[in-house]
């Protein structure tokens, strides 16, 4: 049962966030060829002043990190 967490900047409404985590689960539904039932996404704000400490720190030492950031900090 896949879960998908997504992280970011704070400011987006409820309805944002709702269809991206459609489209998110839409696409990894597909991908993996398993039913949206399957799928939980949830969504993370994280202020701009923690960003390096809670996720840019982590996802670059991360070996599970597929995508690394293409920007520094």
């Amino acid at each position: 049962m896949p879960h998908i967490t997504i992280q970011m900047y704070p400011g987006r409404d409820a309805a944002t966030k709702k269809r991206l985590a459609d489209a998110i689960l839409e696409t990894a539904s597909k991908e993996l060829a398993r039913e949206k039932e399957h799928f939980s996404v949830s969504i993370v704000d994280v202020p701009q002043d923690e960003w390096k400490q809670k996720v840019y720190d982590k996802v670059k030492t991360d070996k599970n990190t597929i995508i690394q950031p293409g920007y520094e900090m």
